[in-house]
């Protein structure tokens, strides 16, 4: 725990100071911030817009990985650029209604995401409801992600909605999905916190519990925010912004080609957009 409140500091300050290092070129308006979670679609579609800054725009891009709060304060308070992957209604809701207003939505970037419970789809239940009474089979414990994430406060209210008397254990989507394939290597019962798009359920059948409760909400969309000031210091970067802009086969081939890669991201977004080049030209117009 003190590891985690430790990150969650050395993040805040990274992004609140690290960033403003970048004074002179700032002003020249030649580099751009862009902050993003250790999410698999937060990942990819970062570096995709780094990738495309850089190659075909000219752009210098410093990219910061933050917890989900320290991002959000800071590009509320213009220290950085933008974070391209909010979810909403559910998922950021709370940040967005402390923080919205000192930002600049530029519409969606995807849509269809999923927030829910995950399985493998060997074992035998098929909606949250079914956990209930079924504590011993999954040792009373579900597997979560990062403390505070919307993803966790939505599981928290679903284990109050559904009366569920397990344990939700706070982690990292790496060890969420780490735990998550030494189960399934081992074919054991195992829950997770999980969400679509997400390269776990290319690689493993898994399923996402039925909600009749709606606790995790409906689908949900990913939005851009920005920082005010933006549109006037980078207008071609905010014109962009506005136009960038995947569909769920595109991002899920995104997603699959980082994680099959041993490339860092940047890269296999530089090379995953020049077999996409139409793509990338229509955000360019």
């Amino acid at each position: 725990m003190e590891k985690r409140v430790l990150a969650a500091v050395l993040s805040l300050v990274i992004l609140m100071t690290g960033l403003t290092g970048c004074g002179k070129k700032k002003e020249e308006g030649k580099t751009v911030n862009l902050a993003y979670v250790d999410w698999s679609d937060s990942v990819a579609i970062t570096n995709l817009a780094a990738a495309v800054l850089e190659e075909k725009m000219g752009y210098d891009v410093d990219i910061k990985m933050a917890d989900i709060a320290p991002i959000f304060t800071s590009v509320a308070s213009g220290n950085t650029d933008a974070y391209l992957d909010t979810w909403l209604p559910v998922t950021h809701k709370s940040y967005i209604e402390k923080y919205g207003d000192d930002m600049v939505d530029l519409g969606p970037v995807f849509e269809d995401a999923l927030l829910g419970f995950v399985v493998p789809t060997y074992v035998d239940i098929d909606s949250i409801e079914d956990l209930k009474d079924q504590q011993e089979l999954f040792d009373g414990k579900i597997i979560g992600i990062d403390a505070g994430a919307g993803l966790m406060l939505a599981a928290e209210d679903a284990l109050k909605d559904y009366k569920l008397d397990y344990k939700l254990i706070n982690g990292s989507a790496a060890s969420m999905t780490a735990a998550l394939g030494k189960a399934i290597k081992e074919q054991k019962p195992i829950v997770v916190t999980g969400w679509t798009p997400h390269w776990m359920f290319h690689k493993w059948d898994l399923k996402v519990l039925e909600d009749p409760k709606e606790s995790f909400g409906e689908k949900e969309t990913a939005y851009k925010y920005v920082r005010k000031g933006l549109a006037e210091d980078m207008p071609e970067v905010n014109a962009f912004f506005k136009k960038f802009y995947l569909k769920n086969e595109d991002l899920n081939n995104l997603i699959e080609a980082i994680e099959a890669d041993e490339s860092d991201p940047l890269s296999v977004s530089k090379e995953w957009m020049k077999e996409h080049e139409e793509l990338i030209n229509s955000w360019l117009k």
